[in-house]
């Protein structure tokens, strides 16, 4: 898993999240839904990172079909992603959307991306697939807030990835979300040369957690203090 980057400003190292809470009722099972789309920007407060937001806001949302198109343009673009197929995308859009978030600009323009799924073998462990950001949007953090969105909004209690040995933007990347989550952050070889048939580097794999999603975090805090004044 590669994430382009532009060198002098690391994606990692600023960061911020940005969140609205929907509730629905669910009639079927009876119970109220939390489903968050981001658009308020605030600083999340298990980083000490100066937020910046000068240039333009990027809301977050789940992937639509829509969306396919530009998913494939922006790796292509990114000339540093492995480029699947079209379809792979559309596909992704289709299957796959719950877990994978998209940035977008106030033009509705596609700024980033992160693609991800549930393994079938784990299924509390999301694993993150591909990360991009548009070159405009870079240095903003964004990589940074979408992980942080699909944490939340998944409910994942652990997050895995692969990255190359010499990939030092997405090593950081990832070791930032398990600061900022104060979680576990275990890397271990998975796919070693010799399982490839065309000289890929060693792919070690990234496992991150256990996760608590901040509004979970936020609910705990609120009720240590309530439990602290009564």
């Amino acid at each position: 898993m590669r994430v382009a980057k532009r060198a002098s400003v690391p994606e990692y190292e600023r960061f911020s999240f940005m969140k609205t809470v929907h509730f629905c009722f669910n009639a079927t099972r009876g119970q109220v839904d939390l489903k968050l789309r981001v658009v308020i920007v605030e600083g999340m407060h298990l980083s000490e990172a100066k937020n910046d937001h000068s240039v333009f806001a990027i809301d977050l949302r789940s992937p639509n079909l829509a969306d396919g198109a530009d998913l494939w343009r922006l790796t292509r673009d990114t000339r540093v992603l492995d480029l699947n197929s079209s379809y792979h995308y559309l596909l992704w859009c289709r299957d796959f959307s719950d877990t994978s978030v998209v940035g977008v600009d106030q033009r509705g323009r596609l700024m980033g991306f992160v693609t991800g799924f549930f393994r079938p073998a784990a299924p509390t462990t999301l694993l993150i697939w591909q990360v991009a950001v548009d070159e405009t949007a870079r240095g903003q953090g964004l990589a940074s807030r979408m992980l942080d969105y699909l944490v939340e909004t998944t409910g994942a209690k652990h997050l895995e990835t692969t990255v190359t040995d010499d990939n030092v933007a997405s090593k950081g990347l990832f070791a930032s979300l398990a600061e900022r989550h104060e979680a576990n952050h275990d890397v271990t070889p998975l796919f070693t040369e010799e399982l490839y048939p065309d000289g890929h580097d060693t792919e070690y794999l990234h496992r991150i957690g256990p996760l608590i999603p901040e509004l979970l975090r936020q609910r705990t805090a609120s009720q240590q203090l309530v439990d602290a004044d009564s």
